[in-house]
């Protein structure tokens, strides 16, 4: 019995190793450091798990020889009586028939005083040694088939690795190749990108180039016209006697009157539509051949007016006076317009007449200097951001915050076309000189231009990658200015919807840009207070002057050109004579000034707050 038990608890002892394969014939690639890939934590668990049974097999053993020398001084102090061995004996082989006989005449033996206790004797040792074997005999065995499993059970578990390993390794492989594959392409991309890009780069400055001589010829044109007209007008002044007329321009046409035009104009209108019409006779259009057919799609849109029209306010520009210096602008008046700030003004063309916009949904008009209301406005369903007459001072264009722009009739008094098309609020609108189209600049990166004949959108122009924050025509032209909040300011044709020009320069979100009355200059403002002035000839900035760190709002040019006022958030009107290049501040209202304009000869300087007053200053 001793040594079967031995045996079986030296078996149970043994450690159970397992074959190393790791020193095998496979070749590792060298893996870059920035791969996160490792097949290290597979070996770490198999080990944890060997590691486990052996500190198990240990603590059987530790246990066992515990038992048995606790056993042994049990046995040695406590010796076990026959009786009681014999009865445990046949309890254990389920002899219950015997038990009873062998209780029976035992007790009967000892009442009897046959023997007694002491006479038997204990039981010898060696018998309960070998009993307590053969029970540490049975646990062993228990504790050897439990092993066997955890060891089956290691197998699996590590041949099951191995396949996992063995499957990563090979998924490593595949993607290391694919790793090198997508370099070579790259690679070869790159390679071919740059031999296109001097031919891109090429390409790129001939089309500014031949964008920027295209400003210049029509400006050259302008002025050749100009030019002629005025000797034109001369001419008749002394053949009449006359004064010199200012034309006043009516309709969608937007061109002179008949009494002004001289032989040498009358010459070249006959001459371009001769031209015109030898064009027609000699191509055929088929656009134009069913337009005359079936008519027009939407036969109430208006012609957009020749690029080739004059200025009539650069002859009156010329009489102008000297501006005054920035420090002879006094404040003059204040006037309480509105119960909220005043967030846009504009000044009637021909009258002293001023219409301001305010945060309280309404506009209002007031005659100059007393400001008497002459009209209300009410339609608006949130704050007004912009204003502007139309031409002939009969109407007038509004935006809101509502995404709508609205046009008022001063005779119907009311509200006589409402213009809706943008997602998000409406910044700012302008009047077209020839009175046919508006234009408005939205929140939601576009702006529209809208035919006021046909009451519909004629072009969106898409392009700004940030809110649009201001737009105006060009006198008598059909280009577009717009600022945007990306920083950059645009020149558009209204006639496509297609932009012209860039300019870039502002570090942040441009807020206003306008055109002196010659159109050869920008004048832009930013949210810290920047101002900068344009050469649109050569798109480049002239001047640069930093009037923060307050938000600078709005922008405007005097209609001689030589004076530039911006309206800043500090509370105060900035005034710059470029002749002189000195900034003044002009403070009298209670808050942000959102607004300013000149009148038409610089004489009288108006601001709006967001105090909800006008100042004017003289």
């Amino acid at each position: 019995m001793e040594e079967a038990a031995s045996s079986e608890a030296s078996f149970c002892l043994q450690k159970f190793t397992i074959t190393d394969d790791s020193k095998d014939d496979y070749q590792y690639e060298e893996v870059p450091t920035d791969d996160e890939f490792s097949i290290q934590e597979d070996d770490e668990d198999l080990s944890k798990a060997l590691q486990t049974i052996q500190e198990q097999a240990e603590d059987a053993q530790i246990l066992a020889l515990q038992s048995v020398l606790t056993s042994e001084k049990s046995v040695s102090e406590i010796p076990e009586a026959m009786d009681d061995f014999f009865c445990n004996f046949l309890v254990r082989l389920g002899m219950s028939r015997t038990l009873d006989c062998f209780q029976t005449e035992w007790y009967e033996l000892v009442q009897r005083g046959v023997f007694t206790a002491k006479d038997i004797g204990l039981v010898p040792t060696v018998y309960t040694r070998n009993q307590q074997l053969e029970a540490e005999n049975m646990r062993l065995r228990k504790d050897v088939e439990n092993c066997k499993l955890a060891a089956n059970k290691a197998k699996e578990a590590f041949l099951n690795m191995q396949k996992e390993r063995d499957f990563h390794r090979m998924h490593h492989k595949r993607v290391v190749q694919e790793k090198n594959k997508l370099i070579c392409d790259i690679k070869r991309l790159k390679a071919h990108y740059a031999s296109y890009e001097p031919v891109l780069k090429q390409l790129t400055e001939k089309y500014q180039t031949t964008l920027r001589q295209k400003m210049l010829t029509s400006l050259e044109r302008d002025r050749a016209v100009g030019q002629v007209t005025g000797l034109q007008a001369t001419l008749q002044n002394l053949e009449s006697g006359r004064a010199i007329q200012i034309p006043v321009t009516k309709g969608h046409e937007c061109q002179r009157k008949k009494g002004l035009e001289g032989p040498t104009q009358k010459a070249l209108q006959e001459a371009r539509q001769q031209k015109i019409l030898d064009a027609e006779s000699s191509s055929y259009d088929p656009v134009k051949d069913v337009e005359k057919k079936i008519g027009k799609r939407y036969p109430k849109d208006s012609e957009f007016p020749v690029d080739t029209q004059v200025n009539p306010y650069l002859v009156r520009a010329k009489e102008y006076t000297q501006p005054l210096k920035s420090g002879e602008y006094k404040l003059s008046n204040i006037l309480k317009v509105h119960d909220l700030a005043v967030s846009c003004l504009a000044l009637h063309p021909q009258k002293d007449i001023v219409v301001t916009g305010s945060d309280d949904r309404l506009w209002k008009m007031w005659a100059l200097p007393d400001g008497n209301t002459i009209m209300t406005g009410e339609g608006h369903t949130d704050w007004l951001s912009g204003c502007c007459f139309h031409p002939s001072g009969t109407q007038l264009v509004t935006s809101s915050r509502d995404t709508t722009v609205r046009i008022w009739d001063f005779s119907k008094r009311g509200c006589i076309l409402t213009l809706e098309g943008h997602a998000h609020a409406v910044w700012d609108c302008s009047w077209h000189s020839c009175g046919d189209f508006v234009a408005s600049a939205s929140m939601d990166n576009t702006s529209k231009i809208w035919d006021v004949n046909s009451e519909r959108c004629r072009y969106t122009m898409c392009g700004h990658k940030d809110s649009v924050n201001s737009i105006e025509f060009l006198p008598f032209s059909n280009t577009v200015l717009t600022s945007s909040a990306d920083k950059t300011l645009s020149l558009w044709d209204a006639r496509t919807g297609l932009r012209v020009y860039t300019f870039c320069g502002h570090l942040h979100s441009c807020n206003h840009a306008t055109f002196n009355m010659k159109g050869d200059t920008i004048a832009s403002c930013d949210s810290s207070g920047v101002m900068k002035l344009w050469d649109i000839r050569k798109s480049v900035p002239i001047l640069s002057i930093d009037a923060g760190p307050h938000p600078a709002n709005q922008v405007v040019f005097d209609h001689s050109g030589r004076m530039v006022a911006l309206a800043s958030s500090d509370g105060s009107v900035k005034v710059l004579p470029l002749d002189f290049g000195q900034l003044s501040s002009l403070r009298g209202h209670g808050g942000q000034v959102h607004s300013v304009t000149f009148d038409g000869k610089a004489e009288r300087l108006l601001s709006g707050g967001a105090d909800g007053t006008v100042c004017l200053w003289t």
